[in-house]
């Protein structure tokens, strides 16, 4: 009798251990703020707290931890000499204000981006740049072009940097004969967020292709209810490398080729730190090695 009560008390000590393993992840994921700006809720941490489960301390802790790790992994950066050159030659000007739109590999606490800004404000004190991350966990390009006049135009950016792909790649569990968003609807999206962004700023868009998933660990994650394949990926790669502008990856090699594991979550989909800091360098290394006639023309679909 005794054998079971203790067997069940593991099993109950498991579960919840493995309910607050996944709460954790969401709240490294699930940015209430983003997702409902408007909702005077969201600027009280308590409550967005609760409304993911957590205790607030518990959500502090979290957000504080990730934004530890991601200035340790910026200051390792600053540490090459090779980083530090091509920071100086970044295109951004004094003042200018940078807006990331993207999904949740974007949106993550410890995302690529949040490396980037801290490296910047670190390097590059007096150029008294301003960064606005405007991603959204599961968002595809058509999720991004409803919100982008909200979350883009009226933040008058100089310079945009759009990350995304992956969920428009999705196919679903049920429906695996199509993509959530077919090649051509995602060409006509980006085109138009292109367009866009023209209107607003001379500088040309940051397009920042998907990385390549493993499979055989998104198919052991219990998060995900559908599909994403490289063959796929490859295809909406091609798309964004067919843009005017600075091209980050355009063959998806940033993770490597296949793509390591300690590059990724356990979900096989998120990057980790280490898979974040390929991304910067990534980023990096199209900023300074493009010359104008890469990215001062116009596509014929963007006239």
């Amino acid at each position: 009798m005794k054998d079971k009560e203790t067997m069940t008390e593991k099993n109950s000590d498991q579960k919840r251990a493995d309910r607050k393993d996944i709460l954790k992840y969401m709240a490294q994921f699930l940015n209430i703020e983003r997702q409902f700006p408007l909702l005077p809720g969201t600027k009280d941490v308590g409550i967005v707290a609760k409304f993911i489960g957590i205790e607030p301390q518990e959500l502090i802790d979290i957000r504080s931890y990730f934004d530890d790790q991601v200035k340790k992994a910026a200051l390792e950066m600053l540490k090459d000499e090779t980083t530090i050159e091509q920071i100086q030659q970044l295109p951004f000007k004094k003042n200018d204000k940078i807006i990331v739109l993207g999904d949740s590999i974007t949106d993550d606490l410890q995302s690529w981006f949040e490396i980037f800004v801290h490296m910047l404000e670190i390097a590059l004190p007096d150029q008294e740049l301003s960064f606005m991350n405007a991603s959204l966990s599961g968002d595809s390009s058509y999720n991004a072009l409803k919100r982008f006049d909200r979350d883009v135009i009226a933040q008058n950016p100089d310079w945009v940097i759009i990350s995304l792909g992956t969920h428009d790649a999705e196919r679903p569990n049920y429906a695996a004969n199509r993509t959530m968003v077919s090649l051509t609807e995602f060409w006509e999206n980006l085109n138009t967020l292109g367009l866009a962004v023209k209107d607003i700023t001379k500088n040309p868009v940051i397009w920042i292709t998907p990385p390549p998933v493993i499979e055989e660990m998104m198919d052991e994650s219990p998060e995900f209810n559908t599909i994403i394949q490289e063959k796929d990926l490859i295809q909406y790669r091609d798309v964004i490398s067919g843009k005017s502008g600075y091209i980050v990856d355009p063959l998806g090699n940033r993770m490597g080729r296949p793509p390591e594991a300690w590059n990724y979550l356990n979900d096989g989909l998120h990057p980790s730190l280490a898979g974040h800091v390929q991304t910067v360098k990534a980023l990096l290394k199209a900023l300074t090695n493009v010359s104008e006639d890469d990215h001062d023309h116009d596509h014929d679909e963007e006239d």
